[in-house]
């Protein structure tokens, strides 16, 4: 056996990230940091794509590599956590819609949502012009959205 960071697991559609919430994570109350929860979902994206066997080498199109940015993410804070708490950062990719990918995510405790996010992420060209992801992607993507494929148009 390694020593492995775990990069979570799928139950169904929705990906599943462990956290656990550290000293660092909190404010002076002992309660998470509303930023910290931005960066909890950052990874709940990466890994999610990472457990559907996208990496950094799958953003490249020939020549012509690919990245990813958050045009817009509308978060609602519910419930406060708090240092070692056993947190889950849930992910749905929902839809594809051109270069756009739509995504959902929330953080819970046990079956609690604390805090939720809707994201719109752009593909775009690495000058930053908008593109439609790469076949590849797409592949990879389309059996995890909410309806089986992303519309491309």
């Amino acid at each position: 056996m390694t020593d492995r960071p775990t990069a979570g697991r799928f139950e169904g559609r929705e990906h599943r990230l462990p956290v656990r919430v550290y000293y660092e994570d909190t404010d002076f109350t002992g309660l998470v940091y509303h930023a910290n929860y931005v960066r909890y979902f950052e990874r709940g994206r990466s890994d999610c794509l990472r457990l559907m066997g996208i990496g950094h080498a799958e953003l490249l199109d020939g020549d012509q590599p690919m990245a990813f940015v958050v045009s817009k993410m509308e978060l609602k804070f519910l419930k406060p956590a708090r240092i070692d708490d056993e947190l889950v950062v849930r992910t749905w990719y929902e839809a594809v819609k051109g270069p756009r990918m739509m995504i959902r995510q929330d953080v819970a405790r046990g079956h609690e949502a604390l805090c939720r996010a809707d994201v719109e992420v752009v593909c775009i060209h690495m000058d930053g012009r908008p593109r439609r992801p790469t076949k590849l992607l797409m592949e990879k993507v389309s059996p995890w959205l909410a309806s089986g494929e992303g519309d491309t148009q």
